[in-house]
C-alpha cells in the first residue's frame, strides 16, 4: 500500500478537521480458526473548511458499502488502500462504512492469537503509525485529532478493554466511554476471556490483564507491578501540573506483541514475557518496571501532546526513555537504572549512530517524507541517544528549569499536537540559556563524539584537559559537553581497591584554563563519570592500564560501566583486541556486584566477540574462556547470596557449552548442581544448545513439546528444529520461514533464531544468496513486521566473509527490498563490515 506522505497529510489538514468517530467491531466468530475476518461499522463526522477531495485510508478484506453524507460510494474507488472523497463542500459531513477486515498473525491491526495451552483465544490491537485502517477507515495522521466511541460485540465469557472505561451492555456487546481527541493511531481494543486484577488510586480505576493461562505468573507479581504503577502515577502528578488526562489506567499483557509496549492512553499493552513463568533475575524486573514507567509517562508527553508528523517521534520516545530510567530510580527499589541504561541501551545508540543509516534525533522535516521513512526511525537514535541527549540537556540547564519548560509545553499544547520548535521555545521560557543553540547542536546533527584525557603532570602536580573528536555529522565548532570526571586512586591504607579522590564538573569545551592539581598522578582518570553525556570515552595510557587491571576495583557501578562501555568501543574500533576485553572479563566479573554490567559485558563477549568478531580457529578458545568464567560464577555462588548472578552465569554457561555431556546430564536430572532447577526457559535453552551441537533429535524436541505444550514452549520447539545440523531440518525450516505465511511473528522469529548457528557454517553457505532473494519477496509480501524479523533474526550475521557480504551490497543494488528490509539489510552489513575489519585487524572502524 502507498505510504502516506508529510505533503499529503499537510493538505489534508489544511482541508478538513475531524470530529468524532464512531465504531462498531464484531468480534463474536474470532475463536473460530475458520473465520479470517471481522465486522468493522463506523461513522466519520468532519468538517471541510473549503470547497475540495481528499481520501479516508481502509485495508479491509471486503469494502461492503461506504456513503458520503448519504450518498453511496462504488467500493471499486478503492484503490491501495485509498477512499476517494470528491465533492467536499464547506461544511459538516457524515462518512459511513461497512467492512470486513482481516484477522493478523504480525502483530499489526487486529492481531488473533490461540493459546495452545487451552484453546482460549485473544485478540489485540496496535494500530501505530499506520495500522488504524487494518482495523477501521480514518484520516490516518497524528494531527487530525478526534474522539472516538467504540462498541464492541464479542462472544460470551470475553472482557473487552478499551482507552476509556468499558461496560457491558448485555448479549456480548462493550460500550467504552467517549474519548479525549485522540489520534488514531493511540486507539485501542483488547477482547478476549482476560483474566484481570482491578484496583482503585486517586479515585481511578487501574486494572492489569492477561490471557487465561498466564494467570499464577501475573498474580505472584500483581502486587509488584501495582504498586510500582502507583508510584509512577504520584511520582508524575509531583512532576507535571496537568493531571492524567483520562478516565482509567488499564495494562494488559498480550501475547505475540512485536515491540515492549504502546502507550495507548488509558489501556497500554505489554508483550506478555513481561510476566514471567521462569526464573528471572532482578535486572529484568527492573526492565518491567522502567517500561511502565516509560509507557505513562507517554499519556502526557505523545498522548495529551502529540507529534504532528513523524519526523518528531523523538518527542515522544527520548522523552519517555528518559523520564522512565528517571522516575524508575526516584519511585522503585531499584535503585540504579542508569547501569542498566549505560550498559545496555546507551550502546544501541552508539552503534546506531556509527552506520551509514544514522540520523539526527530530530530530524529534518523534509527527511522524513513519509510513513514508510518514519517506521525506520524507531531506532537506538530515537530511543537511547536521544534519552542519552536529555540527560546531559538535564545536567546542562537543570532538573527544575527542564521541568519547567516540559510544564509550560503540556499547557500551551494538550489534547493538540507540536512540534520540536513549540518544545525548544518551552524549554527557552523557562530558562536564560540558549536552548536553541544546544538543539540545533546535539538534535540536528549526527554521530558521536569521543572525549579524551591529555594530563600533563610533573611532580605533584598535574593538570587535566579533555579533548573532543567530534567526529563525521558534527556541527561547526562541535558539540558542548557538560561532564563529571573522576579521579581515582590506590588505597593509600594498603587496602585493595580504588578510592575516589576528587569529583567535578567540567565543561567540554572548557570555558576556562584547566587549574593544576595538587597530589601527584592518579591511577585512574575517567572523562564522563556518572555518564552524565552522550559520547564515546578513551583513556589516556595509565588509566587504561589501571582499568584492565583494576576495573572491578572501581567503588561505583556507573562509573564501571563507562569504563566498560570505554573498552566495548575499542573492540569495535579495532584498537583493542577481543582477547584482551576477555581477559578483563575473566578477571573482573567474578567480583561484579552489578548484575546488569554482568549481564551486558558477557552479551558483548558472546555475541560480538566469540560469535562474529573471533575466526573459526579462535573461537573454541573463546568460548572455552567463557565457560570458564560461567563456572567461576557458579562456584562464587553456590551459598544462594546471589541467584541473579547464579541464573546469569548458568544461561552463558549453556549458550556456550561445546560439550553436550554436561547439559545433558542437567537436563535428565531436571537441575544444576547446587540449583537452580531446570525451569521451561531454561530447559528449552539446554534443549536448543544440545541441538546445535548435534546431541539431540526431533524425537527429544518432541518430548519436551509434549512437557510444555504452551505459547513459549512452542516457540521452543521452533527454535530447536531449526537449530538441528541436519539438510532436512533445515530446508523445513526455510520453507516455513520463507515460502509460507503460516508462521505468526512470534514463531518465525523463534525459527529465525534457530537456523544460523556459527557451528553450522558449512552447511549453511548455500543458504546465504537464497537468503537475499527469498527475505526480499517476503518482506514485500507481508509487510513490515514480517520485514523487520527477516532482516534481524534470520540475517546470516555468524557467517562473517566477504561473500556474504558482496551478495548483500549486490542486493541492496540491484533488488529494490522494500524500506523496512532496506533499512536492516544497510545496518546488518555495516555490523558485517566492522566485524570483517576487527578480524582483519584493520584498526579504527
Amino acid at each position: 500500500m502507498p505510504a502516506l506522505t508529510r505533503d499529503e497529510a499537510q493538505t489534508r489538514a489544511q482541508l478538513i478537521d475531524v470530529h468524532r468517530y464512531t465504531v462498531e467491531l464484531d468480534l463474536t466468530q474470532a475463536a473460530d480458526p475458520a473465520r479470517e475476518t471481522f465486522d468493522s461499522r463506523t461513522v466519520i463526522r468532519f468538517g471541510a473548511r473549503t470547497d475540495g477531495a481528499t481520501f479516508v485510508e481502509l485495508k479491509p478484506a471486503e469494502l461492503r458499502s461506504a456513503t458520503l453524507d448519504g450518498r453511496p460510494l462504488d467500493p471499486a474507488d478503492l484503490v491501495d488502500n485509498r477512499l476517494p472523497l470528491d465533492g467536499l463542500t464547506a461544511g459538516e459531513h457524515e462518512l459511513r462504512v461497512d467492512a470486513a477486515m482481516r484477522y493478523s498473525r504480525t502483530g499489526e491491526g487486529m492481531h488473533r492469537f490461540t493459546d495452545p495451552s487451552d484453546g482460549e483465544t485473544y485478540t489485540y490491537s496496535q494500530l501505530f503509525l499506520e495500522n488504524v485502517q487494518r482495523v477501521f477507515p480514518a484520516f490516518d495522521q497524528p494531527d487530525l485529532k478526534a474522539t472516538f466511541e467504540l462498541t464492541v460485540t464479542a462472544p460470551a465469557g470475553w472482557t473487552v478493554l478499551a482507552n476509556g472505561i468499558t461496560e457491558h451492555q448485555g448479549d456480548g456487546t462493550w460500550r467504552a466511554a467517549a474519548t479525549p481527541p485522540l489520534s488514531t493511531y493511540l486507539v485501542a481494543v483488547a477482547a478476549g476471556p482476560y483474566h484481570s486484577v482491578r484496583t482503585e488510586h486517586r479515585g481511578l480505576p487501574f486494572g492489569i490483564h492477561c490471557r487465561r493461562s498466564l494467570a499464577p505468573f501475573m498474580d505472584a507479581d500483581a502486587d509488584e507491578i501495582l504498586d510500582i504503577t502507583r508510584a509512577c502515577f504520584d511520582r508524575y502528578h509531583e512532576k507535571f501540573d496537568e493531571p492524567y488526562p483520562f478516565d482509567s489506567y488499564d495494562q494488559a499483557f498480550v501475547p505475540e506483541f512485536n515491540e515492549g509496549a504502546m502507550e495507548n492512553p488509558g489501556l497500554v499493552t505489554f508483550r506478555d514475557e513481561y510476566l514471567f513463568r521462569s526464573a528471572v533475575t532482578d535486572t529484568e524486573r527492573q526492565s518491567r518496571a522502567m517500561t511502565i514507567a516509560h509507557e505513562m509517562a507517554h499519556m502526557w508527553f505523545g498522548d495529551l501532546v502529540t507529534l504532528r508528523w513523524w519526523d518528531d517521534i523523538w518527542l515522544n520516545e527520548s522523552f519517555a526513555e528518559y523520564m522512565g530510567f528517571q522516575t524508575t530510580a526516584e519511585t522503585t527499589r531499584f535503585l540504579d537504572p542508569w547501569t542498566a541504561f549505560g550498559i545496555a541501551r546507551k550502546t544501541w545508540g552508539y552503534d546506531a549512530d556509527q552506520r551509514p543509516s544514522t540520523h539526527p534525533v530530530a530530524p529534518d522535516p523534509h527527511a522524513v517524507p513519509d510513513t514508510a521513512s518514519a517506521l525506520l526511525n524507531f531506532d537506538g537514535i530515537s530511543y537511547a541517544k536521544g534519552a542519552g541527549a536529555l540527560r546531559q540537556l538535564v545536567a546542562w540547564l537543570g532538573e527544575k528549569d527542564f521541568l519547567a519548560g516540559i510544564n509550560t509545553h503540556i499547557a500551551r499544547h494538550k489534547f493538540a499536537n507540536a512540534t520540536l520548535d513549540d518544545f525548544i521555545d518551552s524549554l527557552a521560557h523557562a530558562t536564560d540559556r540558549d536552548v536553541h543553540a544546544w538543539a540545533k547542536a546535539w538534535l540536528r546533527t549526527t554521530g558521536v563524539d569521543t572525549l579524551t584525557p591529555k594530563v600533563l603532570h610533573a611532580g605533584r602536580e598535574w593538570t587535566l584537559t579533555l579533548d573532543r573528536d567530534a567526529g563525521p555529522g558534527a556541527p561547526d565548532g562541535g558539540r558542548p559537553h557538560r561532564v563529571a570526571v573522576g579521579v581515582y586512586d590506590r588505597d593509600l591504607s594498603g587496602a585493595p581497591g580504588l578510592v575516589l579522590r576528587e569529583r567535578y564538573e567540567t565543561d567540554v569545551p572548557a570555558t576556562e584554563t584547566a587549574q593544576p592539581r595538587d597530589g601527584g598522578r592518579p591511577a585512574l582518570i575517567v572523562p564522563n563519570d556518572q555518564d552524565l553525556t552522550y559520547a564515546k570515552i578513551r583513556l589516556d595510557d595509565t588509566s587504561q592500564e589501571t582499568a584492565l587491571r583494576g576495573l572491578s576495583q572501581v567503588p561505583d557501578a556507573l562509573t564501571r560501566a563507562v569504563l566498560w562501555n570505554s573498552l566495548r568501543d575499542m573492540v569495535r574500533d579495532g584498537e583493542l583486541d577481543g582477547g584482551s576485553y576477555l581477559t578483563a572479563a575473566l578477571a573482573h566479573l567474578p567480583e561484579e556486584s552489578d548484575l546488569a554490567i554482568v549481564q551486558g559485558v558477557l552479551a558483548f563477549a558472546t555475541d560480538h566477540i566469540a560469535d562474529r568478531y573471533t575466526g573459526p580457529a579462535e573461537r573454541p578458545a573463546a568460548l572455552a574462556a567463557l565457560g570458564e568464567l560461567c563456572r567461576d560464577l557458579i562456584r562464587r555462588t553456590e551459598d544462594g547470596s546471589n541467584p541473579g548472578l547464579r541464573l546469569t552465569a548458568v544461561r552463558t554457561a549453556i549458550d556456550v557449552a561445546t560439550q553436550p555431556a554436561p547439559l545433558q546430564v542437567w537436563l535428565t536430572e531436571g537441575t544444576v548442581p547446587g540449583g537452580p532447577e531446570l525451569d521451561p526457559e531454561l530447559r528449552w535453552r539446554v534443549l536448543a544448545r544440545l541441538a546445535v551441537l548435534d546431541a539431540t533429535d526431533e524425537a527429544a524436541i518432541a518430548a519436551e513439546l509434549a512437557r510444555d505444550p504452551s505459547a513459549t514452549g512452542r516457540e521452543g520447539a521452533a527454535r530447536c528444529r531449526a537449530s538441528l545440523p541436519d539438510a532436512a531440518a533445515k530446508r523445513a525450516a526455510w520453507e516455513a520461514m520463507f515460502a509460507s505465511d503460516e508462521l505468526s511473528n512470534y514463531l518465525l522469529k523463534a525459527t529465525a533464531q534457530g537456523f544460523w548457528q556459527p557451528e553450522q557454517a558449512e552447511l549453511l553457505q548455500e543458504y546465504v544468496p537464497r537468503y537475499y532473494e527469498d527475505a526480499v519477496t517476503v518482506a514485500a509480501r507481508r509487510g513490515p513486521a514480517v520485514a523487520d524479523i527477516v532482516g534481524r533474526w534470520a540475517f546470516p550475521a555468524p557467517l562473517v566473509n566477504a561473500e556474504t557480504l558482496r551478495l548483500g551490497e549486490r542486493c541492496l543494488r540491484d533488488a529494490d527490498p522494500v524500506p523496512a528490509l532496506r533499512r536492516k539489510f544497510i545496518d546488518q552489513l555495516d555490523d558485517l563490515a566492522r566485524a570483517l575489519r576487527v578480524r582483519q585487524g584493520a584498526g579504527k572502524g
